[in-house]
């Protein structure tokens, strides 16, 4: 009997040592870094492959939240542990017409919400709030076909529509030839910020391949 207890003592141990190797205290961070993902370019690269609802025919997105991610000027946390309780799939449901899935809003939660500090509503209701603060420059729907353009294309599009922003806060980021996408820097007033080092790897292709919305 005490050997089982001994045993199931220093698997509890080894248990909660892992959980908290996982992650960084919730709330301690320095600003956000908002991702927003062309999703015709995501879809035609892996997407409709794994038949994504995102990607069906009667869906038309556009630039889409990939997610709210909190950062240090260095690095970044991620799994932190939480006592928030996981959201409910008709909360993440309500993220699905900005992020494409409600999968994706609940993964968003799981890895970079619970080190916002806040619960799964309010880090939502400020994802929302992030995504309405930036233009999404309407140009890149007018497209009717697939189109080969700089990287500082889109940044500069970006910048037009978005005369708050500078240069150092934001970067885009491209994938296997693609535009993939725009990284916007945030205080947690949701106030543009510049971005730190490890954010602004800025992609350089002159001829990155930017697909329609169809």
């Amino acid at each position: 009997m005490l050997l089982r207890a001994f045993v199931g003592f220093v698997l509890f141990v080894i248990v909660a040592s892992i959980a908290a190797a996982k992650g960084e205290r919730t709330g301690e961070f320095d600003y956000y870094v908002m991702a927003l993902s062309w999703s015709p370019n995501w879809c035609a690269l892996e997407g409709t492959a794994k038949g994504s609802p995102q990607c069906d025919d009667d869906q038309d997105h556009g630039w889409v939240l990939h997610g709210l991610w909190p950062q240090y000027h260095q690095g970044w946390p991620s799994f932190c542990p939480t006592a928030e309780p996981q959201p409910q799939r008709s909360l993440t449901n309500t993220m699905a017409d900005i992020m494409g899935t409600s999968g994706l809003a609940w993964y968003q939660w799981k890895k970079h919400g619970v080190c916002s500090g806040l619960s799964a509503r309010a880090y939502y209701e400020l994802s929302r709030n992030a995504y309405a603060s930036v233009v999404r420059p309407p140009v890149f729907r007018k497209l009717d076909k697939t189109v080969r353009l700089p990287a500082s294309v889109v940044e500069d599009a970006f910048l037009k529509a978005n005369p708050q922003l500078s240069r150092d806060m934001i970067t885009i980021t491209c994938r296997r030839g693609h535009i993939q996408e725009a990284r916007i820097c945030l205080g947690k007033d949701l106030s543009p910020v510049p971005c730190g080092r490890d954010v602004s790897r800025e992609c350089a292709l002159k001829d990155a391949v930017f697909e329609p919305v169809e």
